[in-house]
């Protein structure tokens, strides 16, 4: 009875070592405090991202940047209007393009909506944004559509929602 408690006792503590043999540690190969990139297109400034830490994950299998305490965007339109996208963190993969926002998303756009959600990936390539999980869009009349589940282009302009409602607020036209 003795040994067969024991062997039990000693099964437990490799369990865990067992579970993790085939799993590979990532190991940041850089990291950064307090960054500011740029990005630029043919000398004009498309867009600023800041984040107070970044961590360089580039030599892995399917390199990605990692910035677990948050990340500010600033994106510039065509007519120099500036919207604006904050997360408490963010994964960009280098080779698809694709960010990944988590936590408090929020968009705000030059002309006041207000787009919030907990998971929003961007897909810089296509500057296409979508997420499956629960979304509300805001304007400054106090207008919403909200629902689960929209994907749209960066203008708001081109919107395809899945399950969704909105409410709709009069305005008044102030110059009758």
């Amino acid at each position: 009875m003795a040994a067969a408690s024991l062997f039990l006792f000693a099964c437990k503590t490799d369990l865990k070592d067992i579970q993790n043999l085939g799993v590979k540690k990532l190991y940041a190969t850089g990291e950064a405090d307090s960054v500011l990139v740029k990005y630029t297109d043919s000398a004009q400034l498309k867009a600023e991202m800041y984040a107070v830490k970044m961590l360089d994950y580039g030599k892995a299998k399917y390199p990605f940047n990692h910035f677990p305490k948050g990340i500010k965007i600033t994106v510039l339109d065509k007519n120099k209007n500036k919207n604006y996208i904050t997360a408490n963190q963010a994964t960009s993969y280098n080779k698809t393009g694709i960010i990944d926002l988590q936590g408090n998303v929020k968009i705000t756009s030059y002309d006041g909506k207000v787009m919030q959600t907990q998971q929003l990936y961007f897909d810089q390539k296509n500057s296409w944004f979508f997420t499956e999980h629960y979304f509300k869009v805001t304007d400054k009349n106090k207008s919403y559509f909200e629902g689960i589940g929209v994907d749209f282009d960066q203008n708001f302009k081109i919107v395809n929602a899945q399950q969704n409602r909105a409410e709709l607020k009069e305005v008044k036209d102030e110059s009758l």
